[in-house]
Parts: C-alpha cells; structure tokens; sequence
C-alpha cells in the first residue's frame, strides 16, 4: 500500500484516497493502544484521538525506502502522541514541561537508589545520580504532586463525622489588620545620645 501510495502524485485524489485506506486499515491498532492506557485519569475518546493523531503522522512520515516496518515505526509514534497527551493534559496544575519529562527519570532514579541503599533516597542523591542540581529535584518533587488534586468538599476522615478537609484549612486571621495599625503608630525607639555617644 505505501508502495503504491509513493507511485502517486502528492496532493492528487488518488493519493489522499490511498492514503485514508491505509490510515483507516490501521485504526484498529490506534484504538488498541489507547485502550491500553484507559483509567488512568483520562478519557478514552480523548486517548483514542491522540493515537489516531499519532497513527496520521506516522503514515505522513513513514519512508518506506528505509528497510523498515511499518508498524515498528507507527506504534512508537501512537504511542508518543498518547503520552505526550497526559504530559500536556494530564496533570491537574499547569507544571513545567521540563519538571514533567523529568517525572520518569526520578521514579527510575528511586527505584535504582533505594535498592543500592536499602532506604529512600535524598533530594541530593537523587541529584547526585541523575548529574542535575539539587534545586530542580526538589522543584521536580513538588510538581510531582500536582498531578492530580483533592476537593476541598471530601470529608477529611473516613465517617461522616468528620468536616470536609476544606473547613480543616487555616483562614485569615482578621486580626491582622489591627496588628499592622498598631505597629504602624508605634513611636520609633531612639538610643538614648550622651556627651560620649550612644549609650
């Protein structure tokens, strides 16, 4: 099919004709990698898009002079679109791209670690393993936990006894305001001056 499909000129109905048949041919192999990453917090329609872009693309890109298989080149390219998704969709709160394709390298980096140490790891040996800085372990943690979020309206322990983890959260205090007009007016303290100098 990429044979024929590569006899034709681009851009010509029969082109885009044999083009669509093979993108519709390999359909199936879109939706079964989609299907793989179901629950996992994102919509199957949406994941099933993802790899039907991705299977485009791989049929937009694929050079069929260069020895290899199709489906060695498409399935890697679904399954890149796929994730790519969950980076840029995924996560709850806006993270850097930088500290979210670090995810992978930290999870790897903690296994590794707490099987030579016998223990968790630190921010620095993490850092140490990894040849990075200190600074984005730590920054890549706390983005890690903005993956996904809790409501403030679940209960905060397992009865209904408990009040909703939002009313557990501290408030304002409305006192702060007084404490600032206070100080505010407070006459300055001065050093008490004597012929010799300051006291």
């Amino acid at each position: 099919m990429f044979r024929h499909l590569q006899s034709l000129d681009e851009g010509s109905v029969a082109f885009r004709r044999q083009r669509e048949a093979i993108v519709e041919r390999s359909l199936p192999i879109a939706d079964h990698i989609a299907r793989r990453f179901r629950n996992r917090g994102e919509p199957l329609d949406d994941l099933v898009q993802a790899a039907r872009v991705g299977l485009v693309n791989a049929v937009n890109r694929f050079d069929v002079d260069n020895g290899a298989e199709f489906l060695s080149f498409a399935v890697p390219t679904m399954m890149g679109e796929v994730r790519r998704h969950f980076r840029d969709h995924g996560w709850a709160v806006k993270v850097p791209r930088r500290l979210k394709d670090l995810q992978r390298q930290l999870v790897q980096a903690r296994g590794e670690l707490s099987q030579r140490l016998g223990r968790a790891p630190t921010a620095s040996e993490i850092a140490d393993h990894l040849d990075i800085d200190h600074e984005l372990v730590v920054e890549a943690v706390i983005a890690g936990s903005s993956y996904s979020t809790r409501s403030t309206d679940v209960q905060a322990g397992p009865d209904e006894e408990y009040r909703p983890f939002g009313e557990t959260l501290g408030d304002v205090d409305p006192n702060l305001d007084t404490v600032i007009d206070v100080e505010s007016v407070r006459p300055i303290s001065r050093p008490c001056r004597t012929a010799n100098g300051p006291s």
